[in-house]
């Protein structure tokens, strides 16, 4: 979002789009119910309706930290018999039941609960958190283990690079393709729009970590990591390839309906 946020593009992209922040999953419930025209959502959210646009995505080459499976004690993966979830992202919970159903050929129960890793782990043998919980969690790992014992700190992303050979993809941005007429814009402006915001936000990364290093109580050194290395912005072949992986994966399992095929601007 750098350019929709800074000088010198920002005045000049506000006349083409009126931003909104909420979470990925109401991202992607505004975009389906028509109140807003393009979202950046989950991959769990696209539909048949909506068209990917190309080029970027938020994707991790293999650890991506922001999210954690945290599993009490020692107890093996496949004795796991409850989950707490923080529901920020339908992606992210739906990764978590294919790891378990397809790989592991388990059926814990989730549950969904407020992103406190301490309060989830007294209710459930695992929780999974999504986002700045995640991070924050890792920070305070110190402060978490004495109170709730010994854990397993799993990064999801990595889980199923190992298991498919596949980058991790948790979003990318779609369009419903009608409005952009009534919004007198072009496919090929809409993705150099967005394009270009992520690559001059690419190269303002060492000024992004100073604008964030106050809003969150993390690191500055662990902030660039998370932006320069944790993070992968570009939806190459193989993130595609995962999107379609993960949507078979999650249709056979009953976990998201059917998308036969992917729709692209």
């Amino acid at each position: 979002m750098w350019d929709f946020e800074h000088p010198p593009l920002a005045a000049s992209l506000a006349e083409r789009y009126q931003l909104h922040y909420t979470l990925p999953s109401l991202c992607a419930d505004e975009l389906l119910a028509g109140r807003a025209d393009l979202g950046l959502i989950p991959i769990a959210s696209l539909t048949p309706e909506l068209a990917v646009v190309p080029g970027c995505t938020i994707a991790s080459l293999d650890r991506v930290r922001s999210i954690q499976l945290i599993v009490k004690g020692n107890c093996p993966l496949e004795d796991v018999r409850s989950v707490a979830a923080d529901n920020a992202s339908r992606s992210s919970r739906a990764y978590a039941e294919i790891l378990f159903r397809n790989f592991l050929h388990a059926e814990p129960n989730f549950v969904t609960a407020p992103a406190d890793p301490i309060a989830m782990l007294q209710q459930a043998d695992a929780a999974l958190l999504i986002g700045d919980p995640a991070l924050l969690a890792l920070e305070s790992r110190q402060q978490i283990e004495p109170v709730v014992g010994p854990c397993q700190w799993i990064d999801l992303a990595h889980e199923w690079l190992t298991r498919t050979g596949l980058p991790w993809v948790a979003a990318v941005w779609a369009v419903r393709p009608e409005a952009l007429a009534a919004s007198h814009l072009t496919p090929s402006q809409l993705t150099d729009d967005l394009t270009g915001s992520r690559d001059h936000g690419l190269a303002h990364i060492d000024d992004l970590v100073r604008e964030w290093t106050p809003r969150i109580a993390i690191p500055s050194e662990t902030i660039h990591h998370y932006l320069s290395v944790n993070i992968h912005y570009t939806l190459t072949p193989d993130c595609i390839r995962t999107i379609e992986l993960f949507r078979q994966y999650a249709s056979e399992s009953g976990i998201l309906p059917p998308l036969p095929s992917l729709r692209f601007l």
